[in-house]
């Protein structure tokens, strides 16, 4: 398991990609990735690589888009199916874009 951060040209745009099982044991990496992040506009959450993400995880989303405001873009994309059923179920759809 490990999160690999890459800005865009710009700047302002931070790709965030997961590997393996996102759970508790990636809080504070994960945490870490968007709180220093500055003048980033928009998140691209890469799930292609996640495996398995449990409630902690939905917690964390949930904190991050508290943490980063309503104004600022969280795109959640290429989740696997049992990932994407997971934020289906739990309407993140509502606070999130999600893109497969």
């Amino acid at each position: 398991m490990s999160i690999t951060l890459e800005k865009d040209a710009s700047g302002k745009q931070l790709n965030i990609a997961i590997e393996g099982v996102f759970d508790f044991k990636l809080m504070q990496e994960f945490r870490k990735s968007y709180n220093t992040a500055e003048d980033v506009e928009c998140f691209i959450l890469d799930f292609s690589g996640v495996e398995y993400m449990d409630s902690s995880a939905l917690g964390m989303l949930l904190n991050m888009r508290k943490s980063v405001g309503s104004e600022t873009r969280i795109v959640i994309k290429d989740a696997q199916p049992a990932v994407g059923k997971i934020l289906a179920m739990s309407r993140f759809d509502k606070k999130f874009e999600i893109e497969s």
